[in-house]
């Protein structure tokens, strides 16, 4: 485990202030409040913090373990890749513009709150497809290995489904922007990482 501090100290320290906030938020409705995303409130330019904050809780243990185990997958194998500093730019920027849509679509409604790491985490896992989208991934249910670009995929899609069938707090509508967000950081950071990833599909 002390490898992956020394050698990850960004996604490392992410990882861990993540759970411990999200596990404090649990038991501490004050907490929460401060901390999750109210799109009417920011869109009038008040508490603009919790654009990040948002991204540190929770809606349950569930919502909890599926995000961290995204994360663990996908984040310290990425910062490896692309680098410290460039892994925390890649993050928090995402965090926050994979937000902004919702903030627009419910910016007049005053009791809409929102929260979750996913838009950053959707970054980091299309981050890493672009650097090696062939890689094979055990998803359960399923009982074969599949691409991480075809995990990808399928993520997006169940994405766009319930995010249209929202009726809760998790802001699914994030993981798509996130991805987005992503890619097109990773392409600004390594423009060369196109052709690289054509190259790993055959299309180069």
């Amino acid at each position: 485990m002390l490898e992956y501090v020394y050698a990850t100290p960004v996604a490392s320290a992410i990882f861990v202030i993540t759970l411990l906030t999200s596990l404090l938020a649990f038991s501490n409705p004050q907490v929460y409040e401060e901390l999750i995303l109210a799109p009417y409130r920011v869109y009038r330019k008040e508490k603009l913090y919790t654009l990040f904050t948002s991204g540190l809780i929770h809606k349950d243990w569930q919502h909890l373990f599926f995000n961290m185990l995204s994360y663990y997958f996908f984040a310290f194998n990425l910062e490896r890749i692309i680098g410290h500093w460039q892994f925390a730019v890649l993050y928090l920027v995402s965090l926050a513009l994979s937000d902004l849509p919702t903030v627009m679509r419910h910016r007049e409604d005053f009791w809409y709150r929102t929260l979750g790491a996913s838009g950053a985490i959707s970054a980091v896992v299309f981050s890493f497809i672009m650097f090696d989208p062939m890689t094979k991934m055990m998803i359960l249910p399923l009982p074969i290995p599949i691409p991480a670009i075809l995990f990808g995929v399928l993520y997006l899609v169940y994405c766009v489904y319930a995010g249209r069938q929202q009726a809760d707090t998790i802001n699914h509508d994030a993981h798509f922007y996130g991805a987005l967000n992503g890619v097109i950081i990773t392409i600004i950071l390594y423009p060369d990482v196109v052709p690289y990833f054509l190259g790993k599909l055959g299309l180069r």
